[in-house]
């Protein structure tokens, strides 16, 4: 009867081992396409807020926010995409359909007035939606949450980003940058 029992615990501790490690492989180091948004141009999305400037033209000069189906709101020529977009490429979109019987040469320039928040959860002080600042890395998003909880695995974390219309996670360290719009998620450590 020993035995039996001797047997079965063993194939408990197995059982749990196995689990435990399937548990480990569940997330992938972030794919290329991950690290190489970061490097690119930055791509309007949701929620950003844009000055845009029509030189000479004051009532269309003004403030606006990419709304959540992608477009922003242009006067004279209705709605403009700008989801995915350039600065310099919504730029001329605009300047292009201004051009369609509303202004000769019409001079546009675009800014940023305010990025989209990023989001940060799992074990930090306060998990919440945050203001992205550029150059932003996963440390300093963490310290704007209110630093590592006791409990937080402080050497890497996972990303879920937006790359050219494909929702991915990846695991990065905490020196990898954040992109506006990124949700962090830090995890429990395990031991």
């Amino acid at each position: 009867m020993e035995v039996a029992v001797i047997k079965r615990i063993m194939y408990f501790v197995v059982a749990m081992t196995l689990a435990a490690l399937a548990g480990c492989g569940s997330y992938q180091p972030a794919p290329k396409a991950f690290h190489e948004s970061t490097i690119g141009a930055y791509r309007l999305g949701s929620g950003d807020r844009l000055r845009i400037t029509v030189f000479e033209q004051d009532t269309l000069t003004n403030t606006y926010t990419v709304d959540q189906a992608g477009y922003i709101a242009f006067p004279l020529i209705g709605q403009v995409a700008a989801r995915g977009s350039t600065l310099a490429q919504l730029e001329g979109t605009i300047a292009q359909k201004l051009r369609q019987g509303y202004l000769r040469d019409p001079d546009v320039s675009i800014e940023i007035d305010r990025y989209r928040s990023i989001f940060i959860m799992g074990e930090v002080g306060q998990p919440g939606q945050y203001s992205y600042v550029p150059g932003m890395t996963v440390q300093n998003a963490v310290a704007v949450a209110g630093g590592f909880s006791a409990r937080a695995n402080q050497r890497d974390v996972d990303i879920t980003r937006n790359v050219n219309g494909e929702i991915m996670t990846g695991r990065v360290p905490i020196t990898d940058p954040v992109l506006a719009g990124d949700t962090v998620y830090v995890r429990e450590r395990l031991f």
